[in-house]
């Protein structure tokens, strides 16, 4: 306000005809002009600082915490279920199934009849083979004869050689027929000897047209029906299969080679089936077989665990995963996984000022790196059993609380891209 008043007042007093601003006048405007300058200097101050801000961001990390904790270290694999002792019940002769005696699900004994077939060409066989046989006997009573009378003719002949009555060659005539006679006494009974071997397997396969049970237990296959007809040339046909005991049990597991050697006899497992898939179940190894399988390129191991089926809710063919704990520890100091795999890449290591990171050569050491004052520093741990998402820490400079980098944000960008 002063200053408006007194450039009014230089105007009004200034001589007539002279074209020149006073003095104070000049200075004002100065005054003007440098405020404004500097207030530019100022913006340009200001914003360059916020670009260079903006610029030189900081890395941002993800972090977890280690904790103390159980670790279970577990070997994974899948398996079939199946009863102890399964039988494949068949037929050892051709012909048509006249009767069935049980089905899905029977309950039966051992020798108890499960299935008939039509005898009436087993029957015809035997007896016919009956028929030769007495024909085989017949035989050897008239070579019997024979010989006898061989022998009889053969005494006569001898007797009048003697007394030169008859020509020797008569008498080696004589000797021959007797021979003959006592060789066809052999032979006859040989026959009756085939005859007999021959009504054996006739009457041996007519009982066998009666198919029964091998052991007690439960039918929980059968293949044929009433009518239909079963060849048994190359091999026996299967028409039932029967467990002997539903209530104890086997799961056949396929372990990979790099797992087998922590599995052993005796040691407790857990599994579960689809068919209760929020109940698990318990078994005991039996045997790790040494006979190994190869499926695509996949070594693997047959472990048979024993497995109790009281209730009766498992059911053979069932496919089981198997969960076996090889190693278990109570409140250990537990690092992530996640943790375990960070490995930062040059921009993080350059904005946090780290040149030449470490690298073990223990294989049971890894490198973590932790955030401390928001920079990564990188320590060297050694590792216990894992369970697949927390490691054991062994020992090293970590305790529980501290924050593991889990990922930066330079790695999420380039992973996004």
């Amino acid at each position: 306000m002063q200053t408006e008043v007194s450039a009014t007042h230089a105007r009004s007093t200034a001589p007539p005809g002279t074209g020149r601003a006073p003095h104070g006048a000049r200075v004002v405007r100065l005054s003007v002009a440098s405020a404004a300058i500097l207030a530019l200097i100022v913006a340009a101050v200001l914003g360059l600082r916020t670009a260079m801000s903006r610029k030189e961001s900081p890395v941002h990390f993800q972090t977890a915490a280690l904790d103390r904790g159980a670790i279970s270290a577990k070997i994974t694999a899948t398996g079939v279920l199946s009863a102890l002792v399964t039988v494949s019940v068949g037929s050892q002769v051709s012909g048509r199934i006249e009767a069935l005696f049980a089905d899905y699900g029977s309950r039966v004994t051992r020798g108890q009849v499960v299935a008939k077939i039509e005898p009436s060409l087993f029957k015809a066989a035997a007896a016919q083979a009956r028929a030769n046989r007495a024909a085989a006997k017949a035989a050897v009573a008239r070579a019997f004869a024979q010989s006898i009378n061989a022998d009889r003719q053969y005494a006569r002949t001898k007797a009048l050689h003697a007394e030169q009555l008859v020509s020797s060659a008569e008498l080696d005539t004589s000797e021959a027929a007797l021979g003959v006679a006592r060789a066809d006494v052999d032979s006859a009974q040989s026959a009756v000897l085939q005859s007999d071997a021959a009504l054996a397997q006739a009457e041996l396969n007519l009982r066998y047209t009666t198919i029964v049970s091998p052991i007690d237990g439960i039918v929980i296959s059968r293949n044929v029906d009433v009518g239909q007809t079963v060849a048994a040339t190359l091999q026996a046909p299967t028409l039932f299969t029967i467990a002997q005991d539903l209530t104890r049990m086997e799961v056949d597991t396929n372990v990979a080679e790099a797992d087998v050697g922590r599995i052993h006899a005796g040691m407790q497992v857990t599994f579960k089936v689809d068919a209760y898939p929020s109940r698990s179940f318990q078994g005991t190894v039996r045997q790790v077989r040494d006979n190994a399988q190869t499926v695509q390129n996949v070594v693997t191991y047959d472990a048979v665990i024993d497995v109790e089926n009281f209730e009766r809710l498992l059911k053979p063919g069932m496919t089981a995963n198997v969960t076996v704990v090889y190693s278990e520890k109570a409140e250990v100091l537990r690092v992530p996984n996640a943790a375990l795999r960070f490995r930062p890449d040059r921009g993080t290591l350059s904005a946090i000022g780290v040149t030449a990171p470490p690298s073990p050569a223990d294989p049971e050491e890894r490198v973590v790196w932790v955030s401390r004052d928001g920079k990564g520093t990188p320590e060297t741990i050694r590792i216990g059993i894992s369970d697949g998402t927390f490691t054991e820490v062994v020992s090293g400079h970590l305790r529980a609380g501290d924050l593991t980098i889990t990922e930066s944000a330079t790695d999420a960008t380039k992973r996004g891209t």
